[in-house]
């Protein structure tokens, strides 16, 4: 047994493909969960799935695509995030805690402020596109 993995933990022993193989399935049915459980991140899967294609349309140039696709991606990165964090609070109990709250409210705050971002980015895209 190495010395870096701790005693028990079966999991952390893979190398190579299999670990990439293991790796890329928890993704994609982390992804399938969000999509099934969780209606936020369904909306925002849709608003990406028309917002990704017109990033391309509107950018003039690989940075603009850029910028307008990465804003798009963040917000779903950071409702995965958020998604995950309440779900580890609701697994250590549904009890109303300040502490609980505080931590969902906080991973909320990062989504909205993630909206934002892409909110503004392509609003000043579009600014630029069409009106500056």
């Amino acid at each position: 047994m190495s010395k870096n993995m701790p005693a028990g933990n079966t999991f952390k022993g893979r190398t190579g493909i299999d670990r990439i193989l293991r790796a890329t399935g928890y993704s994609l049915d982390g992804l399938r969960l969000a999509y099934r459980g969780e209606s936020a991140f369904r909306q925002e899967v849709w608003a990406a799935t028309l917002m990704l294609p017109a990033a391309v349309w509107l950018g003039r140039g690989w940075v603009e695509v850029a910028l307008l696709a990465g804003s798009v991606m963040l917000v779903l990165i950071v409702e995965l995030l958020n998604s995950g964090i309440e779900a580890a609070i609701d697994r250590v109990s549904f009890d109303l805690h300040e502490l609980s709250k505080r931590a969902k409210d906080l991973a909320s705050a990062a989504v909205f402020l993630s909206l934002l971002l892409c909110a503004a980015i392509w609003a000043a895209a579009l600014w630029h596109r069409f009106i500056g």
